[in-house]
């Protein structure tokens, strides 16, 4: 499998469509990339870069640690920041990073609701924001249609974060289980309390 063309493909069509069914086609291109940015599912940035001809172009990154959330999920970070993009582009944006009223009306166009906990009942605005998705909104029913033509099923193999297997520990420590004597070694030591005469027990430092 090309990841590289894979993914950034399927992120170009998701956009594409995203700008059909909910913005009216109005947004410009833009380049959509993937970044690790920490407490961040993804960023909006106006101007990031510029073409051979000299015409600005916005950035949306996206940070493929999230990518184990459900598509939706992550779809709505896409279609969030997209919001980002409108308001630069057609109203007011307010200062760098925040949240402001008028960025939430769109985002409820959308079909996504503003909230600074991720669930109904939070904040509206604020520097830092999510979302949750209107049940039979704009953008699920949006999503439901990208994703019965197969978007799901052509990201599955590579939108789940990597597991790494946890390393052994290189120590433990131990307990006699009589006078609560604590001792550390190596997990498959074998230690006895000199006061008890007992096995002193384990579990992980």
């Amino acid at each position: 499998m090309k990841y590289t063309e894979v993914t950034y493909g399927a992120l170009q069509s998701a956009y594409d469509h995203y700008n059909h069914t909910l913005f009216e086609d109005r947004l410009p291109q833009c380049l959509i990339t993937l970044q690790r940015q920490k407490g961040a599912a993804g960023y909006y940035a106006l101007d990031r870069f510029a073409d051979k001809a000299g015409v600005n172009v916005d950035e949306i990154a996206l940070n493929p640690e999230g990518f184990n959330r459900e598509p939706k999920a992550v779809l709505s970070t896409l279609v969030h920041e997209m919001t980002h993009l409108q308001q630069a582009h057609f109203g007011n944006p307010p200062r760098k990073g925040y949240h402001n009223k008028a960025w939430g009306v769109l985002m409820e166009a959308t079909g996504l609701i503003p909230s600074a906990t991720g669930v109904e009942g939070g904040k509206k605005t604020g520097q830092s924001m999510s979302h949750y998705i209107l049940a039979g909104g704009a953008f699920e029913l949006a999503t439901e249609e990208l994703l019965a033509g197969g978007f799901a099923e052509l990201l599955a193999d590579i939108w789940t974060k990597v597991v790494k297997p946890k390393k052994a520990p290189t120590r433990a420590k131990f307990t006699c289980p009589s006078c609560g004597l604590n001792a550390w070694a190596k997990p498959d030591s074998i230690l006895v309390c000199g006061e008890c005469k007992l096995l002193l027990k384990t579990e992980e430092a």
